[in-house]
């Protein structure tokens, strides 16, 4: 089982679950690409890693925030997460 996220002694795993939920279907929608590849192209990123991050605070953004992220860390040349580099999401 999955460790659970804890910020200030709460258990916010299902929040984060959900958003990362929400964010990966915006991705899909954004890219024109199924869910199982927006996940593994988010998953890649350093957004997704702040999000996990409980300190960062980034799992209280929206869901459309953490999108715009998404894509300008995308726009990075050395994002793993670029249209043409990313084999973990072929």
């Amino acid at each position: 089982m999955p460790k659970a996220i804890i910020y200030r002694d709460q258990d916010i795993t299902l929040d984060v679950m959900m958003k990362i939920e929400h964010v990966v279907t915006l991705i899909a929608e954004a890219e024109h690409v199924s869910f199982d590849k927006a996940l593994l192209l988010f998953t890649v990123t350093r957004t997704y890693r702040s999000l996990m991050n409980t300190e960062s605070l980034m799992w209280s953004e929206s869901a459309e925030f953490l999108l715009d992220e998404f894509l300008r860390e995308r726009q990075m040349p050395q994002c793993e997460c670029r249209k043409d580099g990313c084999s973990k999401a072929e």
